[in-house]
């Protein structure tokens, strides 16, 4: 049965024959999210024999190892002492090595579905601007599309559905909500999620020495920008960059 906590003991349960999932609670939870990209930099420190690859979620992680160099039992008695270690740090604070900092515009053409998304949580636009702005959000996992972003979690308020229908393209820059979370579209899509905002930020571009520009667990601070100064950031973007800056802390 599901729980709205953090387990007390991570589990751990077979997925096919050569992978396993690794999970530290039911549903997205901060501690939860900080366990997972604890455990996962435990894995990466120690590369264990056999063990191929390592992809989190939002509350689980999966382990996927080679079946003739190591057997399921040998991973899951490696992997059972990291994620307790994991679980029990979880009062720790989360520490970053990287903060971006990321100009962004709200409302208008820009986030058409503000107001919506507003009076879904209850709350003035203001708000909406304020919660994304005001709360030091981290990169959760990257997927569907290469270098995505899934960002979070944002406070509790933002536990809204996503939409009933979907809407048949967004631009990339697209910052959309839904279920505590925020989406950063890296290229035109269609989306089940809000937008509230927009971005000249592109996390891939192929063209780039790093095409990737976002890491698992990198911190994220919005900065709201004018209308006009968005438009310029998005004429002026040879690096895709527009206008963010990557602050290292580590």
């Amino acid at each position: 049965m599901g729980t709205t906590q953090l387990l007390t003991t991570p589990e751990i349960h077979p997925l096919g024959l050569d992978r396993l999932v690794v999970r530290f609670a039911w549903v997205p939870l901060d501690a939860a999210t900080a366990a997972v990209g604890r455990f996962q930099a435990l894995v990466a420190d120690l590369s264990p024999n056999g063990v191929v690859d390592v992809a989190s979620a939002l509350a689980s992680v999966s382990v996927t190892f080679d079946r003739t160099k190591v057997s399921r039992q040998e991973v899951i008695d490696i992997l059972n002492p990291l994620a307790r270690d994991a679980i029990s740090a979880e009062s720790e604070a989360r520490t970053y090595k990287r903060i971006w900092h990321i100009p962004i515009a709200f409302g208008g053409p820009y986030g058409p579905q503000l107001q919506e998304t507003a009076e879904l949580a209850g709350v003035d636009p203001d708000t909406v601007v304020r919660d994304i702005t005001e709360n030091q959000l981290s990169v959760l996992s990257i997927g569907f599309a290469p270098g995505q972003p899934y960002i979070g979690l944002l406070p509790e308020r933002w536990n809204i559905p996503r939409q009933p229908e979907l809407t048949p393209k967004v631009p990339a820059g697209a910052l959309v909500l839904a279920v505590r979370q925020l989406v950063l579209f890296t290229n035109p899509s269609v989306t089940g999620w809000r937008q509230v905002a927009y971005t000249a930020f592109r996390p891939f571009k192929f063209d780039r020495a790093d095409p990737f520009a976002l890491r698992l667990g990198d911190g994220l601070r919005f900065h709201a920008v004018s209308h006009d100064d968005m438009h310029a950031l998005d004429a002026n973007n040879t690096d895709g960059l527009g206008g963010a800056r990557c602050e290292v802390l580590q």
